[in-house]
C-alpha cells in the first residue's frame, strides 16, 4: 500500500521513503554491532547526500569509485572515505589524496606508481579470487580475463611494505553462501598473506536487508574470519543501504497498437532506469501481474527515439487510460546515479517522503542540466 498521493506530483518522480531507509539500515546496525565489523555506503549504487546524515548515524562511512564520489563523501558524509579504481590518473589522484583516507589499489604496478605520494593514508590492495558466484559477465568482476583486482599468478608479496589489507569485491545482489564460498576461496589462494593484514575489505554485493538473506551465516562468517586472521572487516554494501526503499512514478502519454497494447510513458528505461536495459530486468510496477496474469496486457515504452527504449510487459486488471499513474518499486538504487540526459530527457526530480509523512521535493531538473554537460 502507497503513502502518498501519485496525482499531486509533476512526474517523472523519483520518491525515497525515509522508514524504509532506517529500517535496512537498522538491519546493518545488527550486523556490525554483532559481527564487529564496519559498514561502508558505496556510493556507486545509491549517492542520495540529502540523507548521508541519517545514515552516517548507522554506518562507519563511504566507499568511492572516484574522484567525485570521494568528494561528495567528504563535504556530506561523517566517518571514513574509502576510495578504490581500477586505475587512477596522475592529475586527480592529488585530489583524491587530499579527501580520502583509504585508498585501494588494483595492480601492483599502480601502487608503485603511486606510492610515494599515498603516504599518511591506509592503503590496500584489492585481489581477484577467481570464483564466479554469478551469471552475467557484464557484472561478474572473476569473469576471464577481468581487469578487476589482482589474481594469485600475480600477486607480488615482495611489495607488501605498505599495504596494511586487502580488498574484495566479487558478488552482485547475492546472499551469504556467495560470500561463503567466495571467501573460501580467497583463504585458498591469499590466505597466507591474509595473515600480514590489519584489515579485509570483503566488497559489496551483500544483499544484506532481502527478505530471506542469511543475516545469521554472515555474522558467524565475519566472526570466523576476525579470529583466525585478526583482522578487521569491512563491508561495503549500497544496493541493501536503500533496498525497496524507492519509487519512479510516470504518467502514461499515450495508448498505440501495433499487433498489442503499447503504453507510452514519460519517463524513459534508457535514460532514467538504464539497468532495465543493461542487466536486463524488469522492475516491478504497482498492482501489475505478468503478460496475460491480469484482463489487459501492456508493452510500457519510453519517450526517447531510441526503438529498443522498453521497460517490458506488463497486465493489469483495467484498462490504461492517458494521464493514469505508474509506480515502479526498488528505485533507489542505481537508477538514480544512472540517469542521463539521451535525447534532452528531462531528469526526474526527487523527493523524500519523511518518516512522519510529510512529502519533501529536493531536486527539480530542467533544461539547463541538460545544457550544462554540453558545449
Amino acid at each position: 500500500m502507497l503513502n502518498f498521493d501519485t496525482n499531486a506530483i509533476q512526474t517523472p518522480y523519483f520518491i525515497i521513503d525515509e522508514s524504509l531507509i532506517i529500517k535496512n539500515l537498522e538491519v546493518l546496525a545488527r550486523v556490525k554491532c554483532e559481527a564487529g565489523c564496519k559498514i561502508l555506503l558505496a556510493q556507486k549504487a545509491f549517492s542520495m547526500y540529502a540523507i548521508y546524515p541519517l545514515i552516517s548515524r548507522y554506518l562507519d562511512g563511504t566507499c568511492a569509485s572516484g574522484l567525485h564520489e570521494a568528494m561528495l563523501a567528504k563535504q556530506h558524509f561523517r566517518g571514513e572515505n574509502h576510495v578504490y579504481s581500477p586505475a587512477y590518473s596522475a592529475h586527480e589522484f592529488a585530489e583524491i589524496m587530499r579527501v580520502a583516507d583509504h585508498i585501494i589499489f588494483n595492480s601492483f604496478d599502480q601502487w608503485a606508481r603511486f606510492r610515494d605520494v599515498a603516504g599518511g593514508k591506509v592503503r590496500g590492495i584489492r585481489i581477484n579470487p577467481e570464483l564466479s558466484t554469478q551469471e552475467g559477465a557484464i557484472y561478474n568482476p572473476c569473469a576471464p580475463h577481468s581487469r578487476l583486482g589482482v589474481t594469485a599468478a600475480n600477486f607480488r608479496a615482495d611489495m607488501l611494505d605498505g599495504i596494511s589489507g586487502l580488498h574484495f569485491h566479487t558478488l552482485c545482489q547475492q546472499g551469504a553462501d556467495a560470500l561463503e564460498a567466495t571467501m573460501a576461496a580467497v583463504e585458498e589462494k591469499f590466505g597466507e598473506h591474509l595473515h600480514k593484514m590489519q584489515w579485509l575489505n570483503m566488497g559489496g554485493g551483500h544483499h544484506i536487508t532481502r527478505d530471506g538473506y542469511d543475516v545469521d551465516a554472515l555474522i558467524a562468517l565475519i566472526k570466523r574470519t576476525k579470529a583466525k586472521y585478526d583482522i578487521e572487516i569491512y563491508l561495503e554494501p549500497g544496493e541493501a543501504i536503500a533496498l525497496n526503499a524507492g519509487y519512479l512514478v510516470a504518467e502514461v502519454l499515450d495508448i498505440m497498437r501495433n499487433d498489442m497494447n503499447i503504453a507510452i510513458l514519460d519517463t524513459s528505461a534508457a535514460c532514467h532506469m538504464p539497468d532495465v536495459l543493461e542487466m536486463p530486468y524488469r522492475p516491478h510496477v504497482v498492482g501489475s501481474g505478468e503478460v496475460g496474469e491480469k484482463a489487459h496486457t501492456y508493452k510500457l515504452g519510453g519517450p526517447s527515439c531510441l526503438a529498443g527504449d522498453i521497460i517490458g510487459d506488463y497486465s493489469f486488471d483495467e484498462p490504461l487510460k492517458i494521464g493514469d499513474r505508474l509506480v515502479f518499486t526498488d528505485m533507489a538504487i542505481y537508477s538514480m546515479v544512472k540517469t542521463n540526459t539521451f535525447n534532452g530527457m528531462r531528469l526526474p526530480s526527487i523527493a523524500l517522503l519523511r518518516k512522519n509523512g510529510q512529502m519533501e521535493t529536493l531536486r527539480t531538473f530542467g533544461y539547463e542540466d541538460f545544457k550544462m554537460r554540453l558545449s
